[in-house]
């Protein structure tokens, strides 16, 4: 089958949401300004909209895998009224230093390495070289490469170590996803179909 579809991977937590330290309470959950703009540029533009987050709390002992459930299902309650549908939602649960032996792990899935994109390309027929990974820090930027996408870090504060290299260097920087699915959409050459009501 020939890998088709268009994405943009999304980081979650100080890319689509407010960055809470390992809050898994969905009343806690807020989107990022300009996200449902953003995303509905994107959507409208016939990307698939897919979130790949690193959830070492689970690993950590913090919460249950199982926690993420409500979470996902939050965020998808918060875009739906816009009309923004998730395609795919991608967590790595693991990190080495764990204390949760199951989760504990060296993994593939775990940013910056590139499993969960591998992953949902795979689940949703993604061609990875047409897609975009939107993050945060410079962690999702080379997951991003490491896939084969083209990226863009949304320059929000919230990298701190500025390790740049060839691998780590994001295509486009954008202050937020708004600006983000603008940038996007320009060096791509797609236009967003009008907006129909109803």
């Amino acid at each position: 089958m020939a890998m088709s579809q268009r994405a943009a991977f999304l980081d979650k937590d100080g890319t689509l949401v407010a960055d809470v330290p390992y809050n898994v309470d969905p009343a806690r959950i807020v989107l990022q300004p300009g996200a449902v703009e953003g995303l509905r540029y994107l959507q409208r533009a016939g990307y698939l909209l897919v979130v790949v987050s690193n959830q070492s709390g689970v690993a950590r002992g913090y919460f249950e895998e199982a926690a993420l459930i409500p979470v996902e299902q939050r965020i998808r309650a918060l875009l739906g009224p816009a009309g923004v549908r998730l395609d795919g939602f991608y967590c790595c649960p693991h990190h080495p230093e764990g204390n949760v032996p199951a989760f504990a792990v060296h993994c593939l899935c775990r940013k910056p390495m590139p499993g969960l994109l591998f992953r949902a390309a795979a689940d949703l027929n993604i061609d990875l070289e047409r897609s975009w990974l939107i993050g945060d820090i410079l962690h999702d930027i080379e997951a991003g490469r490491r896939a084969g996408c083209r990226t863009l870090l949304l320059d929000n504060g919230h990298e701190t170590d500025w390790h740049l290299s060839a691998i780590r260097t994001p295509h486009e920087v954008a202050p937020d996803l708004a600006v983000a699915a603008q940038r996007i959409l320009a060096t791509d050459d797609v236009a967003v179909p009008p907006h129909k009501e109803g």
